[in-house]
């Protein structure tokens, strides 16, 4: 499904555990590591469809996690041009997502990436908070920057300020943390 703009509906998930480290996985066959997110299908809600992914995409069923909140309304990123399928009907030229904040409360053991036919990702890792800032690919960081500054009050009150500090400034287009210097 894309809307009238050419952006498919997408949740996003961080998944994060009791000291602030969050999710990270690796695609399959490929060198970009990123947090799960998937489609949302037309007889789905954000909600549902957050569920269905973190399934497919981790093997973690709703007993593994305690929903903390969500960023209000949609986040958009575009494709690069050459990601961009223009022969198909519907042209599709990013995703516009919904992303959830999970306090992890199961096990390592719980995380099971090969569930499907076709697993989203090879290997995962725990990682700090703002970690992904400056490790996802490019054209993601500018929505990764907004979900994760959205969230980060809410992981705070689990994780504490310490291991959700707050975000020195970020960059104009949001990719990750900036540290200021000043004049000496």
């Amino acid at each position: 499904m894309i809307d009238p703009d050419g952006f498919r509906p997408n949740v996003g998930i961080v998944l994060m555990q009791q000291d602030g480290r969050v999710f990270w996985a690796r695609r399959v066959r490929r060198d970009g590591w990123q947090f799960p997110q998937g489609g949302i299908h037309t007889d789905e809600t954000p909600l549902e469809a957050m569920y269905r992914e973190l399934r497919e995409e981790t093997g973690l069923l709703p007993q593994h996690v305690e929903v903390l909140g969500a960023t209000p309304g949609w986040l958009r990123y575009r494709l690069p041009p050459h990601a961009i399928r223009t022969r198909d009907r519907l042209v599709c030229i990013g995703q516009k997502q919904v992303w959830f904040l999970l306090h992890f409360r199961g096990q390592d053991s719980d995380l099971r990436l090969d569930l499907t036919d076709t697993p989203e990702f090879d290997a995962w890792r725990w990682v700090p908070f703002w970690y992904p800032l400056t490790h996802v690919v490019a054209f993601k960081r500018g929505v990764y920057a907004r979900a994760l500054q959205h969230l980060a009050p809410l992981a705070r009150m689990v994780a504490g300020p310490e291991a959700v500090p707050a975000l020195a400034t970020p960059h104009a287009d949001g990719p990750g943390p900036r540290s200021r210097q000043g004049k000496t």
